[in-house]
């Protein structure tokens, strides 16, 4: 296993839609154990294939919630579906997400509450997850990424304007700029 370099805003694999795994080979399982070392590392809740510069339909997740309780697994070739948010502005204390892919950085975004995403896992076996909350914003996050959507492309005008000062500054929203977990403090 290894952890691999995560592409930032502005990569071209961050906003293309991600294809269809055909099978489930030697690689894609290497592919999956790299990216479920890099999402710790990061750390991160979630990390889609797109993410490390792999433009398949693939993403990793893990979550602990307030009793301690792990959940944690990988999708491949994921659908979804999702009830509506609820209309209004975000909560900006309850409804900030971040993305390992705009490092370092937070902003408001309502997604809907519940979602159902099935898809398979590396066994090939199908997989059903209904969740709410937290959960389904992660579901929601990651099946983005596999769509060429980064959350900064969805968050309020304003937001928007900041999110463009930040990366016109670190000197993202270009192709090949990518930080490395463990290495580089962007997280923190």
């Amino acid at each position: 296993m290894a952890i691999l370099p995560i592409r930032v805003w502005g990569d071209p694999v961050l906003h293309a839609h991600a294809a269809p795994v055909d099978e489930i080979t030697d690689e894609i399982r290497t592919l999956v154990a790299d990216m479920y070392e890099t999402m710790d590392a990061a750390p991160g809740v979630g990390l889609a294939a797109p993410q490390v510069g792999v433009g398949l339909r693939i993403y990793t997740y893990t979550y602990e919630d307030d009793e301690g309780n792990p959940w944690r697994g990988e999708i491949i070739n994921p659908e979804l579906w999702m009830t509506p948010p609820e209309p209004g502005a975000p909560d900006e204390d309850e409804e900030a997400e971040g993305c390992l892919s705009f490092p370092g950085e937070r902003f408001a975004l309502r997604r809907s509450d519940r979602v159902i995403v099935t898809g398979i896992d590396l066994r090939g076996e199908p997989v059903r997850i209904e969740v709410d909350g937290w959960r389904a914003r992660i579901m929601q996050h990651e099946f983005d990424h596999l769509d060429g959507i980064v959350y900064i492309d969805r968050i309020s005008d304003g937001d928007w304007k900041t999110a463009q000062k930040i990366s016109k500054k670190r000197g993202w929203g270009k192709p090949g700029v990518s930080w490395m977990p463990g290495v580089d403090d962007l997280e923190g």
